[in-house]
């Protein structure tokens, strides 16, 4: 965890609402730490997006995934760190990723600066992002309890180190739910709520692991259209998220037959797709309040 925090000096005041003035306490903070990373293929420049450092083997592979480069494990013969230029201080800032040679790489390259709060950002048209699918997660015969569904932000939460510690950067969980009680299959952290999501997909291709039938990915911020994009070209039945959805988001969802789930919150949730992968709930109490989306 040492590079993805920082340790930073801060003034801290503290305000009693009495006016009367209260000493400033001098101390360090714990923040999560955000750096640039370059992506090559082939040792040519792709793309640079913004990221927590940590895990970037599989923010690559998962981005390479996104973007409809690749789609098996096979595909990707290898990952390494480079120096940005001749003569360069190693950072760990740039990776190189070799595919293998019958993968024909994107007929042109992003070079774009990619933030950490947009994952399709320079991209030319909606449409462009609406890749062929290489996986139907609609042929999923996935159904999910409503509860079990409820209670993945907490299960979310309680795995989140980096926010225990910061306080912000956003989480992608991966559960496998079709076989009882749920499973955190893999967990990321990153002040990128599509980087967290690139890394579970990327650890998921490098584990031999797509299409992600069978589970449910929970993220800790807003469903947008990239999130769902995302979910539907890993495979994945059932997105849902702590935060609201964009309209766009709904509407790739319904086309790509993912279910989307909303302000999940753990005793109120809505279902904006895919109505017919959320079952009864498993408890007998029915605490739940469902609002259906369509």
């Amino acid at each position: 965890m040492a590079r993805m925090t920082q340790r930073r000096k801060i003034h801290r005041f503290r305000l009693d609402g009495s006016g009367t003035e209260l000493p400033v306490r001098f101390k360090e903070d714990v923040i999560a730490a955000e750096e640039p990373l370059e992506i090559r293929l082939g040792g040519r420049s792709f793309a640079v997006t913004m990221r927590t450092p940590g895990d970037d083997f599989d923010l690559v592979a998962g981005f390479l995934v996104s973007e409809g480069v690749i789609r098996d494990q096979s595909e990707l013969v290898s990952l390494r760190f480079c120096a940005g230029g001749p003569g360069e201080e190693q950072t760990f800032n740039v990776v190189d990723a070799q595919l293998r040679p019958d993968v024909r790489p994107p007929d042109t390259m992003r070079h774009v600066y990619t933030s950490s709060s947009c994952g399709i950002c320079g991209t030319e048209s909606i449409e462009a992002v609406r890749k062929t699918q290489h996986f139907d997660p609609s042929a999923d015969p996935l159904t999910v309890p409503v509860d079990v569904v409820a209670g993945l932000p907490d299960r979310l939460r309680e795995a989140q180190a980096v926010f225990e510690k910061t306080g912000g950067v956003h989480a992608a969980g991966l559960f496998r739910v079709d076989a009882g009680e749920p499973e955190l299959l893999c967990l990321r952290e990153d002040v990128g709520r599509h980087n967290a999501v690139d890394k579970v997909v990327g650890w998921a291709l490098r584990q031999g692991l797509l299409p992600l039938r069978g589970t449910v990915l929970q993220v800790s911020g807003r469903a947008s259209f990239e999130l769902v994009q995302k979910a539907a070209l890993a495979g994945i039945p059932v997105l849902s998220a702590v935060s609201a959805p964009s309209s766009l988001a709904i509407d790739l969802a319904t086309e790509t037959g993912v279910a989307l789930v909303g302000f999940n919150r753990g005793d109120t949730l809505n279902v904006y797709a895919g109505r017919n992968r959320l079952d009864r709930p498993s408890v007998t109490e029915d605490r739940l309040r469902v609002g259906a989306g369509q």
